[in-house]
């Protein structure tokens, strides 16, 4: 597969590039974490500054996906073999790829760390690098750069596509995980990304939390996938699981809800009343890390644009580091509220205005929003963007293009 540069993620891995922290790739596997990490390399090789010239610097680099480095799955292997590539008078990075193949990889790296003379990347299997894990695992303080499967942006780069409208288009039915490109037909390419996802469900979720009944799991999932932008709960999860014959409890529902989180699959959006400025907690939208993972499990028939546009929203706005909520005032949604910093917008999303009907139902919530953070309902016009009565009116081709 060709590397095409993320800017975005190796600006993150430049800002901390010679800090103390272990820095721990993530993100749902086969979304190009090796791939990264691999520019990322190539990246300190090019890079010259006015003090010092990284060229020279030495980067010791451990493919665990190949069998070369089969000998240094045990710890102790591990360190003797870097401290043996370790060379005076340079910066030494050390990258380690599928670390989780290292038994007892966290004494290894806590090893190294301690030895404060080695800058250290690692990327592995989410089910042993949950960010929930990450402060048991390593005694050092860690870094977490989170990836996301290619964006639109990205996808356009990949292919070398000028036209983003119609670019758009295709990007909807193969979506953002690379490793499927290679595949020219539909059904093969889906296949792919259906087998990842029973993957991450089969072995790197059940295997991790000893999960005897992964049927469940995997109907919890499929019931996620197939309400994208739709609020629900717990109970109404287990509720509508009951009814269909899957014996189940809230708890284990509970349970399976934040394994399926922690695995980068899906991404929890929290509600926020934006008349009493609180947070609330009774229920809650699930996206998908990538839209191509519903139409691989649940089909490909009768697809609801209008949903898939709002799942790419929202991990477009988690990608570009926003804190998202879904906003309610009075009786009304707001798609997105998202917060960064000091900036907030609220963003509206539709396949389609062009019944005026429609449209002002998209406006209603956004115009009875009283303060003056901008206000923007994404959309697909083909045109350039323009303003109703304060709120902006753009096509998500190009706000999927605007700099983070």
């Amino acid at each position: 597969m060709k590397l095409i540069d993320r800017p975005l993620y190796l600006q993150r891995l430049m800002d901390v590039k010679g800090t103390p922290d272990i820095k721990v790739i993530t993100g749902i596997r086969r979304c190009g974490k090796s791939k990264l990490m691999e520019s990322f390399i190539k990246k300190i090789k090019e890079t010259e500054t006015e003090t010092e010239t990284e060229t020279d610097a030495n980067i010791i680099h451990i493919n665990f996906n190949l069998d070369d480095f089969e000998a240094l799955e045990d710890r102790h292997q591990l360190i003797s073999y870097i401290e043996n590539k370790y060379e005076e008078n340079k910066n030494n990075y050390v990258f380690i790829d599928e670390v989780q193949n290292c038994k007892e990889f966290e004494k290894a790296i806590n090893s190294l760390h301690a030895k404060e003379k080695y800058d250290i990347y690692i990327t592995g299997s989410n089910a042993f690098l949950l960010s929930s894990d990450l402060a048991t695992l390593f005694t050092g303080r860690t870094f977490k750069i989170s990836v996301f499967p290619f964006s639109f942006a990205e996808f356009m780069d990949y292919f070398q596509l000028s036209d983003r409208y119609e670019a758009y288009n295709q990007y909807l039915t193969v979506g953002g995980m690379p490793g499927a490109y290679a595949y020219k037909n539909e059904s093969d390419r889906l296949h792919y990304i259906k087998d990842v996802f029973d993957t991450l469900i089969l072995r790197d979720i059940t295997q991790k939390y000893k999960i005897r009944n992964s049927l469940l799991l995997s109907r919890v999932s499929n019931f996620l996938q197939d309400n994208i932008s739709n609020l629900t709960s717990c109970k109404n999860i287990s509720d509508t699981l009951a009814k269909s014959g899957a014996k189940n409890d809230h708890k284990t529902v509970s349970s399976y809800l934040n394994f399926l989180c922690n695995a980068y699959a899906f991404y929890k959006i929290s509600r926020f009343d934006i008349r009493g400025k609180k947070y609330l907690s009774t229920t809650e939208k699930y996206y998908l890390c990538d839209h191509i993972f519903r139409y691989a499990n649940l089909g490909t028939k009768n697809p609801d644009f209008g949903m898939v546009m709002e799942n790419i929203v929202a991990i477009e706005l988690l990608r570009r580091g926003y804190e998202v909520y879904v906003g309610k005032l009075y009786q009304k949604e707001v798609d997105f509220v998202a917060i960064k910093n000091n900036e907030k917008i609220y963003i509206q999303v539709s396949d389609n205005i062009e019944d005026d009907t429609t449209k002002q139902r998209e406006l209603d919530p956004l115009l009875k929003i009283k303060d003056s953070y901008p206000k923007l309902l994404i959309t697909r016009t083909r045109y350039p963007k323009y303003d109703i009565d304060g709120v902006l009116v753009v096509d998500i081709a190009d706000w999927l293009l605007e700099k983070a």
